[in-house]
């Protein structure tokens, strides 16, 4: 039996279990969209490409399936490629399929061009995903994506990109069945052994937790791996989500928006740092001196590129699925959870103090009237900019996995959209959690239109919006590492309340912890699509002052 390729391409995405397709139409890849609706699943129309590709990739992660998302040829390519670099920083496996115009006319002048005489979208995908190739005949595609799935979620995992010109779509070619590979079996190191002697040898160890740890769903090992051995922990700003911050054994981030515990803990002398799931990125270890320097490294990673590359301390690596090594090392090891009581809140006097005598509110005090509301399970995705590091200092970890935070690729925006994919992705769930977007004004002149994509598409995600009027990162390492600032505070700023209530959501503009409070009361009652505008002092020094610019 023959199938138009556009149309077997839709079946298959009906026989992955997808729900949800997200992009923005045009000529190209317009039979695609046609024939998503005639089948059923729900096509999201975004209001920029690159919106679009964080939403797939909040639906992805949600749903831990494939998330898939088209943009036409040209331009709506290339908007997509910043989505897909933040995609491959996660780890995540979407499918980014452009258009191209025509194959056959490939060569002529035509209009958006995608092909190596235009915008050449297969080589501008290369660096951001695993696989980029154009099928260039309709009987290559059972090939193409076959090659295009195995890349997406083997060893590495991540986006892949396929450009499929119009032509070629309207192909006939023989159905064939292709399923999600997702049988394959999980990279276990030889050398955990290695590890367990390690570990037991330590004197005075520490974890320290990546973006990796949380990635890797591996929150009981880890808690397990500390508790048997007694060992404390610390969490990149990436890692913030992996273990419960009230913890006795935590002793906070470290790199931007981390805590004095934890710095004071690596001058006192570590003889064994366990990495697990960390580059080790300036933002990570931001503020580290030789004083700090382990005697021995002992590093859990699934790519060997930045392993071993940064710290000069010997290092053992233990290559492969972070997951499956863990659980590999708790076996061979018989090792056991102990009791330990959870500690009292840390300065919670201090801040209720504080509030009393804020003259404007401080981000710290925002996230902590935040956490005083929210339910343990509800999932936060944190923006680029200082409203995310307050939020790694200030903003308590209940529950391991309900933290997502890039410190690596921290594309402006991402957040939003990832967001409102997670949250769409997670309407199937019986147990539906809340979904918090950590944003600032800054990141919401890059994509804060999304929101009205949450609002058309019923996702009642809580946009927490930190506004200071100025991109606060940037405007205050500048003047403390230069002694001024250039280009980066709005004289004219965003009314982030308005502009949310323009597209249609619930919006709330908050000056106090009380304002904070009622208003996140009131967003998770409604269930709606809810803008939270929160005015912070424009002068607070947030928590990244340790990232230094040299201009030497």
């Amino acid at each position: 039996m023959k199938k138009r390729v556009y149309a077997l391409l839709v079946e298959l995405f009906n026989s992955w279990g997808i729900s949800h397709v997200f992009g923005i139409p045009g000529k190209s890849i317009s039979p695609l969209m046609l024939e998503l609706e005639n089948c059923g699943i729900e096509y999201v129309l975004g209001r920029h490409e690159a919106g679009c590709g964080f939403e797939a990739s909040g639906y992805a992660l949600a749903k831990k399936t494939m998330g898939i998302v088209i943009g036409t040829s040209g331009p709506g390519g290339t908007n997509l490629i910043t989505a897909a670099g933040q995609a491959k920083e996660f780890q995540l496996p979407v499918l980014f399929i452009t258009g191209q115009p025509s194959m056959k006319e490939t060569g002529r002048a035509l209009s958006q061009d995608s092909s190596q005489f235009g915008a050449d979208l297969v080589k501008m995908f290369e660096p951001v995903t695993l696989f980029s190739a154009r099928i260039e005949r309709g009987d290559l595609l059972h090939l193409y994506l076959k090659h295009a799935l195995e890349k997406a979620y083997t060893g590495e995992k991540g986006p892949v990109h396929l450009c499929i010109p119009f032509d070629v779509l309207m192909e006939e070619v023989d159905t064939f069945s292709l399923p999600l590979p997702d049988h394959i079996s999980p990279v276990v190191s030889p050398d955990i052994d290695k590890a367990i002697s390690m570990l037991n040898e330590a004197k005075k160890p520490v974890l320290f937790l990546g973006k990796g740890a949380v990635m890797s769903d591996a929150y009981d090992q880890l808690r397990t791996i500390a508790e048997h051995w007694g060992i404390p922990v610390m969490t990149t700003p990436g890692g913030k989500g992996a273990f419960p911050t009230s913890h006795p054994l935590y002793l906070g981030g470290y790199g931007l928006g981390g805590s004095k515990y934890a710095t004071e803990y690596m001058k006192s002398g570590v003889d064994l740092m366990i990495v697990v799931g960390s580059k080790l990125c300036d933002m990570s270890l931001s503020g580290f001196t030789d004083d700090m320097e382990p005697d021995k490294v002992l590093q859990f990673e699934y790519d060997l590129k930045f392993a071993g590359k940064t710290l000069q301390a010997p290092t053992q690596i233990i290559l492969g699925d972070i997951h499956s090594n863990l659980t590999q090392l708790i076996l061979r090891s018989g090792a056991s959870v102990k009791a330990y009581e959870a500690l009292e809140a840390r300065a919670q006097a201090a801040a209720a103090a504080a509030s009393c005598t804020e003259t404007a509110m401080s981000a710290g005090t925002a996230f902590r009237s935040l956490r005083a509301v929210l339910p343990k399970e509800a999932v936060l995705f944190g923006d680029a900019g200082s409203h995310s590091f307050h939020a790694v200092q200030n903003f308590e970890i209940i529950e391991p996995g309900t933290f997502y935070f890039d410190e690596v690729f921290i594309a402006m925006g991402a957040a939003i959209g990832y967001s409102i994919g997670y949250s769409i992705g997670a309407q199937d769930d019986m147990h539906e959690r809340p979904v918090v977007c950590v944003t600032g004004d800054g990141c919401m002149m890059m994509h804060g239109t999304e929101i009205s994509t949450a609002v058309n598409h019923g996702a009642p995600v809580i946009f927490f919006v930190l506004n200071n009027g100025r991109l606060d990162m940037v405007e205050k390492g500048m003047s403390y590492n230069t002694g001024r600032s250039v280009g980066a505070i709005y004289e004219r700023p965003l009314d982030v309340s308005l502009f949310a209530q323009s597209m249609g959501a619930l919006a709330f503009r908050c000056e106090n912890e009380t304002d904070v409070k009622k208003a996140v009361q009131s967003a998770l009652q409604s269930n709606t699509t809810t803008v939270i505008e929160v005015m912070v002092d424009p002068h607070e020094v947030p928590p990244i002052l340790t990232r230094l610019l040299s201009l030497d």
